[in-house]
């Protein structure tokens, strides 16, 4: 087996469906190896794209997600997209092409020195010197991406390491050859034979498991429980906010959704937790959030950290609070919490709903009441008549219309945000957004991802016109390989999410202004079908069109011109 074809037994091992690529011959073996062992190889047009899809697979999977670059240029494309994995604590292997063990330093083809670059934003940075060493680096990379708090590993691979040793050695060979050996020469022979010795030995040797151990994390104890159980009953309004660190074991959702409902605390969810409990779980709570933490007398944040979602703790206040996470540096960040757990959000919950029942009907209507009359107050809103069509009309329409299915890809600023007020996920693991990075351009990758691992579920897009700009080239691979994948882009010709405190801080629309492009002309490049909508009427047509190509393996494009309006006046964008 050449090193290709190791990398892909460890990776169908390992229960891997998926391989995402952008091809280079640096790391040719590696997709071709992968396809002859059955995995399907998704190449993209842009690495961060397939890292992005990495990504979302490994959260909604729980399986690391594989993505293999080129070297130099291939990997560098990837580090946002990586950084924000690794802020999500998404599993990732990335595996990144290189030049030759017998050339590195001597200014090869996109030689350069990539652990120094990758190495501060993942867990773990190796580069393979000996062919023998692929599977056991492998394995181990597994096991690093998926323990503890789960984040992106990255493995160099140089060519030599790759490819079959006959033809190795073959261009090792070529590169000593000389008409008449001088001493030198017959030197340099030497130390070439010895070095290609070195690199395969024992290559014929590599063990695969296959079994692999399912990834550790640090567990409760019974007294964390029973303290936390305590603090609960004697609480009269308790409140829960869960996000995406308690989604790190995604095939345990369902038993996570049954242990809150049996708990009975209202709960905020946010980020990989929307959709938990579906559209209309009896404790789900979705609008006021801060004004909600200052009436509790108890908090309880699952797999959230006090950072600037949370007004770095000062929301919270002097009030007690419960802080479950897997992560040491985010359980206590900005605050110290009166019941620290360092462990995994999802296992303590289920266990803790073995302990507690509590009854909050109460303290949840009051909640429920305050939810019921800021939707009335959106929806007096979306009727307002603005220059386009209101956003948050638009919106409203497409939650009365979206198949009880459907996947959302968030990527975006304002309109996105938006969207969150007023779409609902429909069920767990059903809303992606980047996290805490605020990243824009994961709408591909993520939409790909959950194309794959959702194959019978309709996937949208909900992008800005601003995020939309870094992944409609994307189509291309939508269609390639048959993915069938909605977009709605809310077009106001703006970046409306910065304009808003720049035009008013600083009078000034300088670098915030689009225009209202024709992006629905884009995919019909690549065979997709789109429409621009300026009226009520054309864009719930569209969305029904939308609808009917998705369900005939067909992508959409939606491009949706909207106006502007005072909604998300004062949100944050720093």
């Amino acid at each position: 087996m050449n090193g290709g074809e190791i990398i892909a037994q460890v990776l169908l091992n390992h229960g891997v469906k998926f391989l995402f690529t952008l091809c280079g011959g640096h790391i040719s073996p590696i997709f071709v190896g992968a396809e002859k062992a059955g995995i399907r190889v998704i190449d993209t047009r842009h690495e961060a794209t397939a890292v992005f899809a990495a990504d979302a697979v490994g959260r909604l999977t729980g399986i690391p997600g594989v993505v293999a670059v080129t070297a130099g240029p291939g990997l560098t494309n990837t580090i946002t997209a990586i950084k924000n994995a690794q802020m999500a604590q998404s599993p990732v292997i990335l595996l990144g092409g290189a030049a030759a063990t017998l050339l590195k330093g001597r200014g090869a083809l996109q030689d350069i020195d990539q652990i120094s670059i990758i190495k501060p934003i993942v867990k773990w940075a190796v580069s393979i010197k000996k062919v023998k060493d692929i599977g056991p680096t492998m394995e181990k990379a597994f096991r690093i991406a998926a323990e503890g708090v789960p984040g992106p590993v990255f493995i160099e691979c140089p060519i030599d390491t790759l490819y079959p040793e006959a033809m190795v050695r073959e261009w090792y060979g070529a590169k000593s050859k000389s008409g008449n050996p001088s001493l030198k020469d017959k030197a340099l022979q030497w130390y070439i034979e010895r070095h290609a010795k070195k690199l395969f030995e024992d290559n014929d040797k590599t063990i695969f498991n296959s079994h692999p151990a399912k990834p550790k994390f640090q567990l409760h104890s019974d007294s964390q429980l029973a303290k936390a159980a305590s603090l609960i009953q004697k609480a009269k309004r308790p409140l829960m906010i869960l996000g995406s660190g308690a989604m790190l074991q995604p095939e345990l959702a369902g038993q996570l959704a049954i242990a809150i409902d049996q708990i009975g605390i209202p709960v905020f969810l946010s980020g990989m937790g929307r959709g938990l409990l579906g559209s209309s779980g009896r404790l789900h709570v979705r609008h006021k959030r801060k004004e909600a933490i200052k009436e509790a007398d108890l908090i309880i944040l699952a797999g959230v950290p006090n950072d600037f979602r949370l007004d770095y703790g000062s929301h919270i206040g002097s009030r007690k609070f419960i802080s479950i996470n897997r992560s040491k540096s985010e359980l206590f960040l900005n605050k110290k919490p009166t019941l620290a757990v360092q462990a995994d959000p999802c296992s303590f919950l289920v266990a803790l709903s073995d302990h507690l029942k509590i009854n909050s009907q109460e303290w949840l209507d009051t909640l429920r009441k305050r939810d019921s009359m800021r939707d009335q107050e959106i929806g007096k809103q979306s009727e307002e008549n603005i220059n386009g069509l209101n956003p948050l009309k638009l919106l409203c329409e497409l939650e009365h219309l979206l198949p009880e299915k459907a996947v959302l890809v968030a990527d975006g600023g304002d309109f996105v945000a938006t969207a969150s007020y007023t779409l609902k996920a429909r069920q767990p693991l059903s809303w992606l957004d980047p996290g805490a990075y605020g990243t824009l351009g994961v709408g591909a990758g993520f939409a790909i991802a959950a194309a794959l691992v959702y194959p019978d579920r309709p996937v949208w897009i909900l992008y800005g016109d601003g995020s939309a700009g870094y992944s409609l080239m994307e189509f291309d691979t939508f269609q390639r390989h048959g993915l069938a994948i909605t977009a709605l882009i809310g077009n106001d010709a703006f970046w409306m999410q910065i304009a808003r405190d720049q035009v008013e801080f600083l009078g000034s629309d300088c670098a915030v202004t689009l225009d209202a492009s024709d992006y629905e002309k884009i995919p019909l490049s690549f065979g997709v079908e789109g429409q621009k909508t300026g009226s009520l009427e054309a864009y719930v047509s569209a969305v029904k069109q939308a609808i009917t190509s998705n369900q005939h393996g067909k992508s959409y494009l939606i491009n949706a011109i909207i106006g502007k309006t005072d909604f998300r006046n004062g949100s944050i964008s720093v």
